[in-house]
């Protein structure tokens, strides 16, 4: 499946289709920000581990479910830099 990995420098948006690109995509916005994966989860009211293995691609039930739910509806995810 084709996923979306922008470089440091790019501002294209990551397209979810696996828990792999979503891992990524974490990592790259978290390292984007300057964040260790330790002030992340505490900000994000996560253990670190938790987050280590969303980075590293691991399936967990949540991940797996909205990955379902979004194929049901045969509509993907993109994330992008939010401009709040």
């Amino acid at each position: 499946m084709e996923t979306s990995e922008p470089t440091s420098t790019s501002r294209a948006p990551y397209r979810i289709y696996t828990p792999e690109s979503l891992g990524a995509a974490i990592r790259h916005y978290r390292t984007e920000a300057g964040l260790s994966q330790a002030q992340l989860a505490q900000m994000a009211g996560l253990n670190r581990t938790y987050l280590s293995n969303l980075e590293s691609g691991k399936e967990t039930e949540q991940v797996r479910r909205m990955l379902r739910v979004l194929r049901q509806l045969d509509v993907r995810m993109t994330l992008d830099k939010a401009e709040w």
